[in-house]
């Protein structure tokens, strides 16, 4: 489940009832469903008739569906502030006769990252693995000198820093992204 998706469309559900009901509220108030509507009060008397009526079953259903909403909101507020889209460390294919082979993500992530940085015209650079461990995407983020050769960076990211990703992890199917933004700040270093 993705937060940031999650989280819109339930405010996105939220906003709509919220609007249809204000809107409803406003035309009975305004007297466009007729007198009597617009004289009439919010919520007659049979609902909290119809609650002394049915407590005894009804209470005790309205505790389990309020802690069912509170276990739903937990869970999304959990998902809001502790999960993430980066991919842990990866399995690495091949003979597995012999054991299993680990990458540690953070290392991939470094090492892209320090060749990028490298490349001239690059003023900074940033790397993560996203999604799971099983089908990672690989996202570069470099700031990149007003002065720098945009496609010269762009194709060296491609067929350098991606490649070398991708034999690492020997996946050579491994999706890349791209993001470069050119700024008005020039590498410290000398290439």
């Amino acid at each position: 489940m993705h937060a940031d998706r999650t989280n819109r469309v339930a405010l996105i559900i939220v906003a709509i009832i919220a609007v249809v009901a204000g809107t409803l509220g406003a035309l009975a108030g305004f007297g466009v469903f007729g007198d009597s509507v617009q004289h009439r009060p919010l919520v007659d008397n049979p609902v909290s008739d119809f609650f002394a009526r049915e407590g005894e079953w009804l209470w005790p259903v309205v505790a389990v569906a309020a802690a069912l909403l509170t276990l739903v909101c937990l869970r999304w507020l959990w998902v809001l502030l502790f999960s993430t889209d980066r991919a842990g460390d990866l399995r690495l294919t091949g003979d597995h006769s012999l054991g299993r082979t680990t990458l540690s993500a953070r290392a991939l992530r470094d090492a892209v990252t320090e060749e990028v940085e490298s490349y001239p015209g690059v003023s900074s650079a940033r790397s993560r693995l996203i999604g799971d461990q099983y089908t990672p995407t690989l996202v570069i983020t470099a700031d990149l000198d007003d002065s720098a050769d945009l496609a010269a960076v762009r194709r060296r990211m491609e067929t350098e820093a991606a490649t070398h990703a991708r034999e690492a992890l020997d996946r050579p199917e491994l999706p890349v992204q791209l993001d470069l933004t050119v700024t008005r700040r020039r590498a410290r270093r000398v290439a």
